[in-house]
Order: C-alpha cells, then structure tokens, then sequence
C-alpha cells in the first residue's frame, strides 16, 4: 500500500494548485503559487523502455494532501497550518470553522474503526445540484476509503440522488439499447448534447486555464470547452449525435462503389476531410436536431438546465436570455476549432411529449401524447438504497387516449413498420453506420493508456477503436421494427448476456422467458421469446441478470484473457449461490432482491437513448 518504509528514494513532485488564483466571490488562498512541491517515496524498476520510476497510489495521495510523512516537501505540520487542503486552509473559502471540520472527521473515523467500517454517508438532493460537485463526490469517496468502510455491510455510502444504481443492469442494457437485436446503438450524454445544440456554448465566458492544469502544455491545451468536446469525438471518448456531417444510411454504399469496406472508406475519408464530425459545424443547418421525443422529463421546465438558452436556440420562441453572445472583440474566449455561424433560432421541427401532466414542455410541444400515470400502467423501478425491486401494479383504466409509455412506443414501432413495408425499396435492407465510443470496461479503453496522440493532427493513425470512435455496421430493415421490439432477439442466445465487461450464457434463461411469455409465430422473430407486452418485458429484465449455469460461458467474449477471467474469478461457483430470479407477478404478490451479488454493475442514469422505452 505504501513504499514510505521501502522506498529507494524520495522524489520531488509538482502537484497543480487552482486556487493561487482570487476569483468574484471566491475568495482563495493566493500564497502558495499555482504549484506546490510535496515528496513521495518510489522505487525504481526495469521495463522494456528503460528504468522507471514508481509509487503507490496512497502515497500519491499523501503527497498530494501534504501530510508531513517526514521526507520533505511543502508540507503542513498540522490540522492549523495555514497550507492548501489542511483544516485551517479550507475555513477562510468555505466558512467552516477548522475546528469543526476536525471534529467531524475524529468523530468518523473513530466510528468506522470502533464498528470495523460500519459508518456511512447519507446524502441527497443538495449537494448534487452544485456545479463541480464531482470534486465533492470525490471527498466522500476519500473519506470512505480511508476509514475502510466501502464494502461493508452498513458502511459506504447511501445516496438517493444523482446517478442512480440500476439494480437488474444487465437485462435493462439488452433490453434498453436493443442489444438482442443489433451490435451497437447511438447514444448520447445528454449535458453535451443540449450544451451544444441550445448553443450555450456561444455564451461561454469561463477561459479554459480555469481548468488547465498549471503543468500543462497551454498551447497543446488550449481553445474552449467546446473544443475539448470536439477533440473528445475524435479520440472515441465522447459520443455526439449527430454523428456525421453526411447521411450514414449512404456510406456503406458509397464504400462499396469504391471497391473498399465500409470501415476504410470511413477511415480515408475522415482523414482527408471528405467526411467531417458534425461538431466541427454544429450550427450549419443540416446539423441541427429536427425532431426531439421527450418522456418522463420536463426539459422545458425543471430538467433542463438553461431554459432560456432551449427556448430561443432549440425551439424559436420567447427567451428570458440575459447575457451577450461572444463577440469578434473577445478572440481569446472564442473557439478555435468550431466553425462560429450567425446563432440560429428554432432549430427543431417536431417536438413530441409523452407526459400525463400539461407540464412546460408539454405547452411548448407541436404533439402531446397522453402518458400514463404511475397507477394506470404496469412497470417495476430500483433504487440505489437497497437491493429490492418494486413493482407498479395497475390499478385503474388509463383515461380517454391515455396509454402507458409501452402501448404508445409500441403503436409508434408498429406504424413506423407499416411505412417500411410499403416501400421496400427504400426501406426494406438499409446498412447504416455508426460512430461508438470506446467503452468502460472494454479492451478499447486501454487504446492510448498514458500517451494520448492525436490522428486529426498527425501524430498517429486514426485507428478505429484505439485512436478513434469504433464504425460499426448495422443492417436495418424497417418493416420489422416492430416484430423486434416486440420479441427478445437472437443476439442473446448467440453471443450471451451481461455487463461490466463480463458476459455469461443465457441458454436457460431464454427457454424459461419462452415458457413464460410465449414465442412468436412468424416474421423475423419467429420462434423468439414474446415481449409484447409491459409485463413480458418487465419479465426479460428480471430474467437476464441472473448467471445460472456453474460456470458462464464465453460466448461472445473476444480474447482468451476474458476467459481466463471468468474462469479464475468467484464467478466460477455462482450456480451454488443462485435463487430462481422472479417474475413481475410474484413480484407483484411478494416484492422480492435481486441477486445483485451475481451480476456486475455500476450506477448508471436510468434513461433509455434507443427507440425502446425501458421499464
């Protein structure tokens, strides 16, 4: 954990500083420069490329804080010196009396240890509202780690907002992003989507060096926000959507009249400026979002951030925007790599609001489809406080037009089917081609593990995958939408289920949903399991989760590691722990865990970015 006591020497390190700076209102401790030297204890060792130097992660940490560990650095001697992160120096930014905060942290850690980690943080709403409150998640973290109690039954951490945990992850991913069906889906984060799209960007007055580590390469680093977002798109780090400033349903055709895959035709083209990243011209028309499908959100209204900058930029109507657009005069604050356009106003052409309340942006909406409310339809829900899922029984009738989010997405796919089947021609085989960011927990993040180059300026190849976004192919055919939207496809049974880098066989799971739901007599998803309804999709989720043979199988898994993985993990004896997962009616008639031990997770925001709506 710490090489303190076996260290082959003690070296210096730079650690940024950001607040040697006095900012409006924040009033900073300017007396320490923008960077500070503290010490830390390495060991030298040999690798391929020579001698390396190398520490513990902990005694980085101690460095960073400036504990004094007795080798050296600008350290603190105590709780009351007046230097950065110490008790003292935190009390003149935040008002909190030092004397306070070491109480506090006494008091904690003294429970943590008297109950061997059983001490925990309680949070809500508050603190997840405030701007940079990673930096604040992060504290936590620390504290928790520290005192041992992540883990722990009774310890860690315990929020009720913010990222939400998904307790059956595995079968909502499947499920949510259609991954039974097809090998990749578009998705999109949505604070750069509408940071981008509502143009607030245009308004952007916080400089980058804000930001910019004091030890970086401020010419390398340099532009905007939006420009890092950019450059983020390039690298595969950052989805965007649109994708491409060309139609993807053309490409794979074109790559195919010039004799080349569609992965290379891609490739060549994005090097040689064919083909551009539509965030390079955002606000060029064919750019913009035409059609937006909201549900279970009032963006207009208290879900949006920057209402002002939605309604003039997205929507064309009346704004209550208070500050300027950037100016020529403001060269340093204006972006370097996006193309800057005369702002546009109403960019959308259609804005449908499934909703059961005439909400905000029900009011501003050109279609309000009649949603639902929690008692008139059949759903399940998970929180992150504990391990139960709750059942949402219908107990009444939905009134005149009003449907359940299911029934409307489901009428939606049967006509969008309807349209594809009468005109095959344009409709009936379409490849589309897609942009997808390497993922966590994936072989892809490790693409560029320590130096990061860039394709776009030279320094490497675009290599999809590695240096790049992956292109992934995909096969539509619109007149079976909704024959796959309403069955369980076959993507499951060939490649297996799961998560988190881990997947497992669900051989036994796809008989038990075709008992349970029945199967589709013909069509594209002929013999497949039915999830034609609410309650049969709500069943699939609760279904696949849950790794019940002894040992998952490798299906779909791409290297031989993976599977040396799963073979020497504790994985290897989960038939001995599995319950038989429940089903939305014994659900209903006694709420039931997940086995949340026997299937990877990690918190995710609980929304659907496919054309499935998830339950």
């Amino acid at each position: 954990m710490s090489f303190i006591d076996s260290s082959d020497e003690v070296v210096a390190l730079n650690v940024p500083y950001f607040g040697d700076e006095s900012i409006p209102l924040f009033p900073g401790n300017t007396d320490d420069g923008p960077v500070l030297e503290r010490a830390v204890p390495v060991k030298r060792i040999k690798t391929a490329e020579g001698e390396a130097l190398v520490t513990t992660v902990f005694d980085l940490f101690g460095a960073f804080l400036g504990i004094d560990r007795g080798i050296g650095g600008q350290v603190a001697k105590g709780e009351m010196d007046n230097v950065p992160f110490t008790p003292r120096w935190q009390q003149d930014i935040t008002g909190v009396r030092a004397e306070d905060v070491i109480r506090l942290s006494r008091e904690f850690a003294t429970a943590a240890s008297t109950t061997k980690g059983r001490a925990c943080v309680l949070m809500g709403a508050g603190l997840n509202q405030w701007y940079q409150t990673d930096n604040a998640y992060r504290g936590i973290m620390n504290i928790l780690m520290l005192c041992g109690t992540v883990g722990v039954p009774g310890g860690g951490w315990c929020h009720y907002v913010g990222q939400e945990k998904i307790r059956p992850e595995a079968g909502w991913a499947e499920f949510s992003f259609a991954q039974d069906w097809v090998p990749a889906s578009r998705q999109m984060n949505a604070t750069s989507y509408f940071y981008e799209h509502a143009d607030q960007w245009r308004y952007e007055r916080m400089p980058l060096s804000y930001m910019r580590s004091p030890l970086a390469d401020a010419k390398r680093y340099s532009g905007t926000y939006i420009d890092c977002n950019l450059q983020s798109v390039k690298m595969g780090w950052l989805p965007t959507a649109p994708q491409l400033d060309v139609n993807p349903i053309n490409i794979a055709e074109k790559a195919k009249a010039n004799g080349q895959t569609t992965q290379d035709y891609l490739v060549d083209a994005l090097k040689s400026g064919d083909i551009h990243f539509s965030l390079e011209d955002l606000d060029e028309p064919f750019n913009w979002p035409r059609n937006l499908f909201v549900w279970r959100s009032n963006i207009l209204g208290s879900s949006g951030k920057g209402q002002e900058y939605f309604l003039k930029h997205l929507m064309g109507a009346q704004d209550g925007i208070v500050g300027e657009e950037l100016s020529a005069e403001e060269e340093d604050l204006m972006p370097e790599l996006i193309k800057w356009r005369e702002a546009p106003t109403g960019k959308l052409d259609l804005l449908v609001n499934l909703d059961f309340r005439m909400s905000t942006t029900s009011l501003y909406s050109d279609i309000v489809l009649p949603a639902a409310s929690f008692y008139e339809k059949n759903d399940i829900n998970t929180t992150d406080m504990h391990s139960f899922i709750h059942p949402f029984v219908k107990a009444v009738s939905c009134p005149w037009e009003a449907k359940s989010d299911w029934e409307i997405f489901e009428l939606l796919a049967k006509r969008i089917s309807q349209i594809g089947g009468a005109y095959p021609e344009r409709f009936g085989s379409v490849k589309d081609v897609l942009l997808t960011p390497l993922g966590h927990d994936t072989a892809s993040e490790l693409g560029q593990p320590l130096d990061v180059k860039r394709w776009y300026e030279g320094e490497c190849d675009l290599v999809p995958g590695k240096t790049a976004p992956h292109i992934v192919e995909v096969e539509r055919n619109y007149a079976n939408i909704h024959d796959m939207y309403c069955s369980v496809g076959p993507r499951l049974s060939e490649n297996g289920g799961g998560n988190r880098g881990i997947k497992w066989g669900l051989d036994q799971e796809i008989e038990e949903l075709a008992e349970l739901n029945g199967t589709m007599k013909e069509g594209v998803a002929q013999g497949r399991p039915k999830m034609d309804s609410d309650i049969a999709a709500a069943n699939m989720i609760m279904r696949v989760p849950r790794p019940t043979a002894a040992l998952p199988t490798t299906a779909g898994i791409s290297s031989r590691s993976k599977a040396a993985f799963l073979a020497s993990s504790s994985l290897k004896s989960i038939g001995a722990i599995s319950s038989p997962s429940s089903t939305f009616r014994s659900n209903r008639a006694r709420p039931s865990r997940r086995p949340i031990g026997l299937a990877p997770k990690t918190m995710r925001s609980p929304t659907s970015r496919s054309g499935r709506t998830s339950t």
